[in-house]
């Protein structure tokens, strides 16, 4: 990557969408296309696993909308929204987001957006932030509520709402298990059932068939004992 380019990640659910957005960004050489992802959790873990300046976000995703996911977002960086809705861009610009696009994205204008991404700066984010310090937003009782990583205990699906268990008490929002699991990280959180995620860090005492968290006990689902076992043993004292 040369000096001033920047990273962009195409974040859309349509693959047309994706070709106009790349053929766009393939004809202005400061711009370099990374990734495309088509949902939420998939942007969730692009971020993590590569450094992005600039991403073209669609609004209307399956399981966690664009907007919603931007509120999950500690340390976002420059945002774009697409959008085939007009109505839908007071939206992003309460979200900080530099410029929103119209669908079909003409090239003209997407332009006109990218100019101001590169006039735009953005605050590096901090490496390795404590885990007190960590928060996810949840959309439940038609408001988004914070939580923070290090409350979280443990979480239980309802097919498609997730019922989360955190040191303050529960809350029940519309997202799957998997979509969930892919938000947390890896080190921090653990699948023990198809229905089942725990905090690693809230497990009281486990055996072969059940992990204590509090006074809850939770099953060790067959397809996952020996994960479970050989993360869980990765944690003992030497």
């Amino acid at each position: 990557m040369t000096q001033g380019t920047l990273r962009c990640l195409i974040v859309d659910d349509e693959p047309p969408a994706h070709e106009v957005l790349k053929a766009h960004l393939a004809a202005i050489p400061s711009l370099q296309w990374v990734a495309s992802c088509y949902s939420a959790p998939e942007a969730l873990a692009a971020l993590r696993s590569t450094p992005i300046d600039l991403m073209f976000l669609d609004i209307q995703l399956p399981k966690l909308s664009g907007t919603d996911f931007v509120r999950t977002l500690v340390h976002p960086p420059r945002i774009i929204f697409v959008t085939a809705f007009r109505d839908f861009a007071m939206d992003g610009f309460e979200l900080g987001a530099i410029d929103y696009l119209l669908k079909p994205v003409s090239f003209e204008r997407f332009v006109k957006a990218v100019n101001k991404a590169m006039d735009h700066p953005i605050a590096p984010s901090p490496v390795n932030a404590p885990a007190s310090s960590r928060f996810l937003y949840f959309r439940t009782d038609r408001k988004m509520v914070k939580v923070f990583l290090s409350d979280i205990r443990y979480a239980e699906s309802l097919k498609d709402y997730v019922r989360i268990i955190t040191a303050h008490g529960p809350l029940i929002t519309r997202l799957t298990l998997s979509a969930l699991l892919e938000m947390l990280p890896e080190e921090e959180f653990l699948q023990i059932h198809r229905s089942f995620v725990v905090a690693k860090d809230a497990v009281d005492a486990y055996s072969s068939d059940m992990v204590r968290v509090g006074k809850q006990e939770l099953p060790i689902g067959p397809l996952y004992r020996e994960v479970v076992r050989q993360r869980m043993e990765a944690l003992r004292w030497p």
